[in-house]
């Protein structure tokens, strides 16, 4: 009998370790790549900082594609290993001492200092405050409300929806986040099979207007940020809300008219018209009651704020960082008190903002150290760009983030480890006229095309949840996506690109 209980007992022992290799391959994987990487000689003209950064950005890049932790912690994980690896290297400015931990640290820790890192936080409060409020749901409701009953007026109305909402909630999956149970509640207002085709269109429509909106507006996505931190480190500029727009604005509205035909072509509704489906949106606007002093409050301040960010450099010297933690500071004042610190506190997703500071430093951490710039002399060599032309890049570059995109469930993530590499490649190119800003800032629009795999973005992943489309539907329409979206980038590229400049 005590044998049996001994044995019984060892199973759990006997299989835990294997259970626990399995759960943690990707971290495991991430451990011995790094490791690989700081065994190889250190090649010459190539600081041993700068080999670490490269060994560090090997783990970074596997830990982030195979989610084997959660970003916060790999972040954090990041850190330390800045700490220590590039603690103990040489420092590259003067090689017969070292850095020492404290300036790693400091050097891991550089991106909270970032101004962009405090518009993403900022951001992210202000999209809490349209969430607790109410003010989102409105305005979508608002806007649907007035679409006809024919499922493709609907459609449009959709991406109307997620077109305005971009402007006024600065977070991706915040934005899906209120509109994916207002979508759930057309879809049961017009009474249709959740699992039927039109819902399947919607739901996608919903995502996928979201992701190109990303591209258009600034202010609408993290990874946006992660790039104007980078150009504004490497170059001391910066790109206002209103250049941002013009240049990207164009592409969005072309790429929400393609989604519209793409969707209604490849996923037809299994019926034209809806009766009683207006009244259904309408009842549950009526049931939000009348619009509140708070969200009256929040709409004032979220239109002031627009303003100043569509005027930047034009009326007034403000950068939008600034306007919009302006913003915030104005909703928690007693007197306008939209919400308190206390309530707002645990709706803030702090592990999106601690991955951002940390990608913007690793990425800072990798120019500093030259390793970006010796891993983008292989790129320039092994694709030929030296001498290339700037279509031809452009090109080259959109395929090689499109690929390396299928990899990533974090466009932020992705910014962080290829945006740098993409500004050292760039200011390799001996090719006279280049805009290294511009062309940076128009690769940037294409980290955001997370069109093709629900894992590709966290938006998706939240629209997945609702069990409304198959994952199979999502790919083959985000394929054709993705080819329209590639098509585009060029053609704009030797059109109204070029007639800007950043061609």
């Amino acid at each position: 009998m005590a044998i049996a209980e001994h044995s019984r007992a060892d199973v759990p022992v006997l299989t835990r370790q294997p259970r626990w290799i399995a759960n943690h391959w990707g971290l495991l994987l991430a451990a011995a790549a790094l490791a690989v990487v700081l065994l190889l000689p250190t090649p010459a003209g190539l600081p041993v900082a700068g080999h670490r950064m490269l060994a560090i950005l090997v783990f970074a890049v596997i830990v982030w594609m195979t989610e084997a932790v959660d970003y916060a912690v790999s972040a954090i994980v990041i850190a330390v290993l800045m700490a220590f690896l590039l603690g103990l290297s040489p420092n590259p400015a003067n090689p017969s001492v070292l850095m020492g931990t404290g300036a790693g640290l400091t050097l891991a820790f550089s991106g909270f200092a970032n101004t962009a890192l405090v518009l993403v936080a900022s951001a992210l409060f202000l999209a809490a405050a349209m969430t607790a409020t109410g003010l989102d749901k409105r305005i979508a409701l608002a806007i649907l409300s007035r679409v006809g009953t024919e499922t493709r007026h609907v459609v449009v109305g959709t991406i109307l929806v997620g077109f305005v909402i971009a402007f006024l909630v600065p977070s991706t999956t915040a934005r899906v986040a209120c509109l994916v149970p207002i979508t759930l509640g057309i879809i049961a207002a017009f009474g249709v099979n959740r699992n039927g085709a039109f819902a399947s269109m919607l739901m996608i429509t919903t995502v996928q207007t979201a992701s190109i909106w990303n591209v258009g507006i600034k202010t609408a996505a993290a990874q946006n940020m992660v790039a104007i931190g980078f150009i504004e480190k490497a170059f001391g500029k910066t790109i206002t809300w209103l250049e941002w727009l013009v240049a990207a604005g164009p592409f969005s509205i072309l790429m929400s008219i393609a989604l519209y035909f793409v969707m209604t072509r490849m996923m037809p509704p299994e019926l034209t018209e809806i009766s009683g489906g207006r009244a259904g949106i309408r009842k549950a606007l009526a049931d939000l009651g009348p619009m509140k002093g708070a969200e009256k409050k929040l709409l004032a301040i979220s239109l002031t704020l627009l303003a100043f960010w569509a005027t930047e450099g034009v009326f007034h010297k403000f950068d939008t960082s600034t306007t919009t933690i302006t913003a915030v500071a104005l909703m928690f004042l007693p007197g306008i008190g939209i919400m308190t610190w206390k309530e707002a506190q645990p709706k803030i997703p702090w592990g999106t903002v601690i991955l951002f500071g940390i990608g913007i430093s690793l990425g800072t951490a990798l120019l500093q150290t030259k390793g970006a710039v010796w891993l983008a002399d292989i790129v320039v060599v092994e694709f030929g760009l030296k001498y290339a032309t700037a279509m031809f890049i452009l090109g080259v570059l959109t395929l090689f983030l499109v690929v390396v995109h299928l990899g990533f469930a974090s466009a932020t993530a992705l910014a962080s480890a290829m945006i740098p590499i993409i500004i050292a490649v760039l200011q390799g190119v001996a090719t006279p006229g280049i805009n290294v800003v511009g062309l940076t800032m128009l690769l940037q629009f294409v980290v955001s095309f997370g069109f093709i795999l629900v894992v590709n973005a966290p938006q998706n992943m939240v629209a997945y949840g609702t069990e409304t489309f198959q994952a199979r539907d999502f790919v083959r329409t985000g394929l054709v996506l993705t080819v329209i979206a590639c098509a585009l980038v060029m053609v704009l590229g030797a059109t109204y690109w070029r007639w800007l400049g950043y061609v």
